[in-house]
Formats: C-alpha cells, structure tokens, sequence
C-alpha cells in the first residue's frame, strides 16, 4: 500500500493511504456525521454489514481505489477514485473523485487540499485526460474550494434515485 505525507501545517502533516478494513468504522461515521448529504448514512452496527461489503467490492475493483487521510493517526477524511474509459476523447480514461469527506471539525486545515493533490498525482499516473468530480448543490463553500483548486464548473448533473 502506497502512503504519501502532505504538510497541512507545520505541526500536523496529513498522510493519504489507501483504505484498510479496519478504517471502515471510521469512513463510516465521516458519511453518517454529514447532516447535508442525506445519503443515510448511520453508525447502527446493524448496516456495518452493508458497508463492509461495499469495502470489499470496492478493494476488489482494478480501477476503485478508497483512501484515508490521516493527521496524528486519526481519519480525517476519506475519498474514492474510479477510472474510467471512455469510447469518448478518442478512448480517453478520466478519473472520477467521489465521496469527498472531511471531518467537520478539521475543514479548513489543508486537508481537502491534501486528498484532491493525491487523487491528481493518481490522475496523472493514469495518464489521464481529466479529473472530475460532483458536489451537492448546497455545498457552496466545497465549490468554492474546488474552484480554489483549479476545477470549473462545466456541466449540469443528474440523478435518478431507484432506492
């Protein structure tokens, strides 16, 4: 398993690795923290099942990669990448960052930035063409970021909700 360090600050460097068995509990309880997603998310031990086998499909997958952000041994944040290729872009692979998460009570700190730079390198490693991304439309402070990022918005996201 490959881990990187970034520097969110001087004194509490942010290692990004990829996601183990064991840090499930924890991505879970980031999703069932967020009041503005309204994904579901629950910490009841009686849907760890659940998540637990998506753990393992995603593990499974050659172009699904879960990882953790780390600061002082703590998950602080979680974020999924897919690769994906299209017959699009004269067979152009793109890399899909889902399920961006930050512990609310370390946003602001150079963590986002950190897991968006990781997702990049990944990108570029790929040789892909892009890096794409949703948001919530509520979240106008995470589309600020983006933007901050270098990310533009370009286009108009639909959903149809079959569960």
């Amino acid at each position: 398993m490959r881990e990187i360090a970034m520097s969110v600050d001087e004194d509490q460097p942010v290692s990004i690795r990829e996601a183990e068995r064991r840090d499930v509990a924890a991505i879970v309880a980031l999703f069932a923290a967020d009041s503005l997603g309204g994904h579901g998310d629950t910490v009841d031990p009686a849907a760890m099942g659940a998540y637990l086998a998506a753990f393992e499909r995603i593990v499974a997958s050659p172009n699904d990669t879960l990882y953790v952000a780390e600061v002082d041994g703590v998950v602080a944040g979680t974020f999924q990448t897919t690769l994906v290729t299209s017959m699009s872009g004269r067979g152009a692979t793109n890399l899909i960052v889902e399920a961006v998460q930050t512990r609310e009570d370390m946003r602001g700190r150079g963590i986002g930035a950190a897991m968006m730079q990781h997702a990049i390198v990944q990108a570029k490693t790929a040789d892909a063409r892009l890096v794409q991304l949703t948001s919530n439309a509520a979240r106008e402070g995470a589309h600020r970021f983006y933007e901050r990022l270098g990310f533009a918005k370009s286009h108009v996201g639909f959903k149809m909700c079959l569960k």
